[in-house]
């Protein structure tokens, strides 16, 4: 089997792991705390961004896992489970090499054009489907 398709493998398997966690929680969320704000996909986000640090620091200082390991965790489980972790490290990369600027343009043109393409999402298929 060759490297690519291990890491294939790694994060499609990740994935479904991280899939699955995120369904839960949202699940749980909203039964305990109901469905008028969305609790389920705050926690998600925040934990999925606290675990992904934990785990990029200490995959740095002590830790090395294999490249599959990394995928693994990293891009399926964290990545199926929040989006919002990887959005995170993006940003803190782009500030750590001193391009702070960058930064905030990222962090400002992903919610911006995020929301913004939702919107039209939205409005071309009401029109298109009508």
């Amino acid at each position: 089997m060759t490297p690519v398709v291990q890491q294939f493998l790694a994060v499609a398997l990740g994935g479904a792991v991280g899939a699955g966690g995120r369904y839960l929680v949202m699940v749980g969320f909203g039964h305990w705390f109901g469905h008028g704000f969305p609790w389920g996909t705050m926690v998600v986000n925040v934990v999925g961004s606290f675990i992904l640090g934990a785990f990029i620091e200490t995959s740095a200082l002590v830790w090395s896992p294999s490249p599959e390991l990394r995928s693994f965790i990293a891009i399926g489980i964290l990545g199926a489970f929040t989006t919002f972790s990887a959005f995170s490290l993006d940003a803190y990369s782009l500030w750590m090499r001193g391009e702070a600027l960058g930064a905030f343009a990222y962090v400002a043109a992903s919610l911006i054009l995020g929301i913004g393409a939702l919107f039209a999402g939205l409005w071309c298929f009401r029109i298109i489907l009508s």
